[in-house]
């Protein structure tokens, strides 16, 4: 079991619930679409899965652990174990293409030669091979999204979250990214992929959570 949910609820102030008595379980190792439209409460969920939020009630069970009452140290720990693409990319704008993918594998014990080699590799991978010393104001925004792809699994995460991913780029470009995520999954990465793209989400045969309102209102093993 990778990840259960149990009535869990989150609210900023009284009667405005972002999430409302929310509760699943996902399997290891799988592939799983977050759906739903703008303001539905997809992004609040990922955050609490990567516990820079808390839910008001109920509870969280992530790698087979509880989240709540964890340490700070023990919650780093869990962060290690995952990837996440955030919407906005989030790049450093002073440092080239390969540098920002190898930065999860700098912040561990990892050797020069390893670092060099592997998120090179990596970036070649996801077709980047000739942009590596690039910097993001160079890059356009689907290759900033395989920059931040790359980042994301460096350390070959247990699990990768991705929050609309592909929001800035255009169909042809995000169906390559999807395709991208599938393969991550392949390798054996689970990934949690938020995105409003029902379009898209259709072309894949992968269960599907979707909200609306905060609440889950279907969860699909297979999409349409």
């Amino acid at each position: 079991m990778l990840l259960s949910f149990e009535n869990v609820s989150l609210h900023y102030s009284p009667g405005h619930k972002v999430l409302d008595d929310v509760s699943f379980t996902l399997e290891d190792a799988g592939f799983y679409f977050l759906t739903g439209p703008s303001g539905a409460g997809k992004s609040t969920l990922l955050r609490l899965i990567y516990q820079s939020e808390q839910p008001s009630k109920g509870k969280i069970r992530l790698f087979g652990e509880w989240l709540s009452g964890k340490s700070r140290a023990r919650q780093a720990d869990l962060r290690r174990r995952m990837g996440i693409v955030f919407q906005d990319f989030r790049l450093i704008p002073h440092l080239t293409a390969w540098e920002n993918a190898a930065l999860p594998l700098r912040l561990g014990d990892s050797s020069e030669a390893y670092i060099q080699r592997h998120s090179r590799e990596l970036l070649e991978w996801v077709g980047l091979g000739k942009r590596l010393d690039a910097y993001p104001t160079e890059l356009s925004g689907g290759e900033q999204q395989r920059v931040a792809i790359a980042r994301a699994v460096v350390a070959r995460p247990r699990l990768l979250l991705a929050d609309e991913p592909t929001g800035n780029v255009d169909d042809h470009t995000a169906l390559k990214l999807f395709h991208l995520f599938d393969e991550l999954n392949k390798l054996g990465t689970a990934v949690i992929l938020a995105t409003h793209q029902n379009h898209l989400v259709e072309s894949f045969c992968k269960p599907a959570l979707h909200l609306q309102g905060g609440r889950l209102v279907s969860f699909t093993p297979k999409a349409a």
